[in-house]
C-alpha cells in the first residue's frame, strides 16, 4: 500500500515536539555512544535500512528534506532512517556536540548514529549537504553502503573548485540573478531563503516554514560552528586530507544514481555536468526538468520511483529512467539502467501518488 500526502491533506499540523506532521513518518530519539542525544525520523518497519541525509541550508532536518520520499519508501518495503545532523533539526545542541569539524563530524555521526541502531549496512542517499555527506561516508566505509543516491551536491574535489560555475553564469538556470539571502531569524526570510532552493512553491507549507524557522533558531550556534568548519578543515593539510575524494572515491565499486535538476538555482546544471565528466563506471547520471536544487521536493512521484526502483532492484527502469531525464552525454549505463525490461517488474513501474 502506498501512503499518499497532499499539500491540503488536513493530516498536517505541528506535533508536541514542533515537527510537521506527515502520515507515515514517526519521530524516534536514540543516544549515541559519545554521549549524544539523537533525534530522527523513522518509516516502514521491515526490510532493508534507508538511511536519507538533508541538506544544509538554515532550519534543514530529516523531515524537512524527506516529507515525501521516506512514507514512500516505507510503505514499499524499507526502513527508513532521516537523522537530524549535528546542527540542525532537533540534534543536541550541548556545545560539545557542535559539528565544528562540519563534514568530518558529520561522517562520524552517521556510523555513530548507525552503530546505535544496529544498522550494519544501508542504502543511503543525500541532497546538497547531505550528498557531500553521502560520497564522504561511502568512501570512509564502504562496507557499510549497499548503494547510493546522490541529489544535487558534490563530489569533493574530484572537480576542480576554480570551476565551479555561478549562478550567473549558468545557461540553464531559471535566474541566473539568484543570490542565496540571508536567514536573519524570521519567517518571512525562511519563507524567502526555501523560494530559492525549491522549484515547485505549492510544497512550502506555512507549517514547514515554522518548523524549520524554529530549528534553525534552535541551532544557531551549532550551525554557525558547521559553517565556520569549512574553512578552518579546509586550512589544515591534515584535515583536508580525510576529505578528499582524488582517486579515492571515483575508485569504488558501490553502484550509485545521481539526480540533478535542470533548474537548480544554487549550484547551476553545468557543475552537475562536470562531476560526470569525471567519468563514472559505478554511477548513472540523471538531469530531472522542473527540477530545482530539492528535486525530492519538486518532483517527489519522480525521485521516490527512481530511487525505489534502484534501491530496490539495482536498476531503474527504462520507462523512469527517461522519465527522470537520464544523461544523453555518455552511453546509458546497462548494469544500472534495466535498458531490456528484464529486472524491474512491471507492476513497480506504477508506484505513483499525488502530492
Amino acid at each position: 500500500m502506498v501512503t499518499e500526502i497532499s499539500p491540503e491533506s488536513s493530516s498536517r499540523g505541528l506535533t508536541e515536539e514542533g515537527i510537521v506532521h506527515i502520515p507515515g513518518m514517526a519521530s524516534r530519539w536514540v543516544r549515541l555512544g559519545n554521549g549524544a542525544q539523537a533525534h530522527y525520523m523513522t518509516s516502514g518497519d521491515t526490510g532493508p535500512a534507508v538511511i536519507l541525509l538533508h541538506g544544509g541550508i538554515n532550519g534543514s532536518s530529516g523531515t524537512a528534506g524527506w516529507r515525501f520520499m521516506a512514507p514512500f519508501l516505507g510503505a514499499n518495503g524499507f526502513r527508513v532512517y532521516c537523522p537530524d545532523m549535528p546542527g540542525f533539526g532537533h540534534a543536541d545542541t550541548r556545545e560539545e556536540y557542535w559539528p565544528k569539524l562540519g563534514t568530518l563530524d558529520h561522517v562520524q555521526f552517521i556510523k555513530d548514529f548507525m552503530d546505535a541502531l544496529c544498522i550494519e549496512k544501508a542504502h543511503i542517499s543525500g541532497n546538497s549537504m547531505g550528498c557531500n555527506n553521502s560520497v564522504q561516508f561511502t568512501q570512509a566505509y564502504p562496507d557499510r553502503v549497499i548503494s547510493f543516491a546522490l541529489i544535487a551536491g558534490g563530489v569533493g574535489d574530484l572537480t576542480d573548485p576554480a570551476n565551479r560555475v555561478d549562478p550567473k553564469d549558468g545557461k540553464f538556470t531559471p535566474n541566473p540573478a539568484y543570490i542565496r539571502p540571508d536567514w536573519d531569524g524570521t519567517e518571512e526570510s525562511m519563507r524567502v531563503l526555501m523560494e530559492g532552493i525549491i522549484y515547485k512553491q505549492g510544497v512550502i507549507w506555512p507549517e514547514l516554514i515554522k518548523m524549520r524557522n524554529d530549528a534553525a533558531i534552535r541551532q544557531k550556534e551549532s550551525h554557525a560552528a558547521n559553517v565556520a568548519a569549512r574553512d578552518l578543515v579546509a586550512s589544515d593539510p591534515n584535515l583536508a586530507q580525510k576529505l578528499s575524494t582524488k582517486n579515492r572515491f571515483n575508485k569504488l565499486t558501490i553502484p550509485g544514481i545521481y539526480l540533478y535538476g535542470k533548474q537548480d538555482v544554487l549550484i547551476p546544471l553545468e557543475n552537475g555536468f562536470q562531476q560526470e565528466d569525471v567519468g563514472f563506471d559505478n554511477i548513472q547520471f540523471f538531469y530531472p526538468d522542473e527540477c530545482g536544487h530539492q528535486g525530492q521536493s519538486d518532483q517527489p512521484e519522480m525521485f521516490n520511483q527512481a530511487i525505489f526502483e534502484f534501491f530496490k532492484f539495482g536498476k531503474v527502469s527504462k520507462e523512469t529512467a527517461d522519465w527522470a531525464g537520464v544523461s544523453d552525454r555518455v552511453p546509458v549505463k546497462p548494469d544500472l539502467v534495466d535498458l531490456q525490461g528484464n529486472v524491474v517488474p512491471k507492476d513497480a513501474i506504477a508506484l505513483k501518488g499525488e502530492y
